[in-house]
């Protein structure tokens, strides 16, 4: 390895490393707020390391609010958030999965022209929708209740269909014209083909979705309407205004606690999420 080279590979980490402090500002920000006692929390200049470490900070943000409601706010958040991503999660990856093989591997009369139509609906953003949307779940009954935030799910979405599109357009013809010989039906090619060998686009399309129910504030703020229904991204809001003010200990220590199973989840798949959109990109 020349000198020019090793030069270049040094200034690379250097610029690496430093962008990740950048990124990770907020998050080292959050941790160094959850542990220190709440006069800290605002001071000037700002104090990174606390005097004395409040680990309490993260119990009394797990039952804070026992007291007034008669039951624990973030475990009933937690149970509530865990289970629409696990409804979300299936209908996500079902009807995607459907959708894409459709669109990837069966020729049909205006597949190309209905595909490009609905990519361009990523086009619209979700706030020119959302009193329609909004009028249709009235209608049908289903304000205050889990449903507008998991029945969606069950009718694919465009950014899945395109990435499993794409996944499926990697898989060889032959192996479909192979199973077709032997008699297996379309879903039976699907089933017993397609998917398996599509694991890697499938966790991602289902790792998407538990980040995107995770984080989503406004589906939860519209269509929720009692407190025990709240979704942790909705119930960190409660930490905010029980007093006038902000608990910004509590709100740091429930914020990290919140964030945890993302990170957790992230490390534990992230071989097969980077598998996944590599092999996505492979075909056009």
């Amino acid at each position: 390895m020349t000198v020019t080279s090793r030069t270049g590979r040094l200034l690379t980490y250097l610029i690496l490393a430093a962008g990740s402090l950048v990124f990770m500002f907020p998050l080292l920000w959050m941790l160094s707020t959850s542990l220190k006692p709440i006069e800290e929390t605002m001071r000037m200049p700002p104090v990174w390391i606390p005097s004395t470490i409040e680990w309490h900070n993260y119990w009394d943000a797990v039952k804070y609010g026992s007291d007034k409601l008669g039951y624990v706010p973030f475990l009933r958040y937690a149970l509530n958030t865990i289970y629409l991503a696990v409804l979300g999660v299936i209908g996500c990856v079902v009807s995607n999965a459907f959708v894409a093989y459709g669109f990837a591997r069966i020729q049909w009369k205006g597949r190309d022209f209905l595909f490009a139509l609905t990519l361009a609906t990523m086009m619209v953003p979700f706030p020119v929708t959302m009193v329609a949307v909004f009028a249709i779940f009235r209608e049908l009954h289903w304000i205050g209740t889990f449903r507008p935030l998991w029945v969606p799910a069950f009718f694919g979405s465009a950014f899945n269909i395109f990435l499993l599109r794409q996944f499926f357009l990697t898989i060889p013809q032959e192996l479909s014209d192979a199973a077709r010989i032997d008699g297996c039906s379309e879903l039976g090619i699907f089933r017993h083909v397609i998917l398996p060998l599509s694991k890697p686009a499938l966790a991602v399309v289902a790792l998407f979705h538990v980040l995107y129910v995770w984080n989503d504030f406004l589906g939860p703020l519209i269509y929720l309407t009692d407190q025990k229904m709240f979704t942790l991204s909705l119930g960190l809001q409660f930490y905010q205004s029980q007093h006038g003010g902000t608990e910004w200990h509590m709100l740091m220590a429930a914020s990290a606690i919140v964030v945890l199973p993302m990170i957790l989840l992230f490390f534990f798949t992230q071989r097969q999420f980077i598998q996944g959109i590599t092999l996505t990109g492979i075909k056009g």
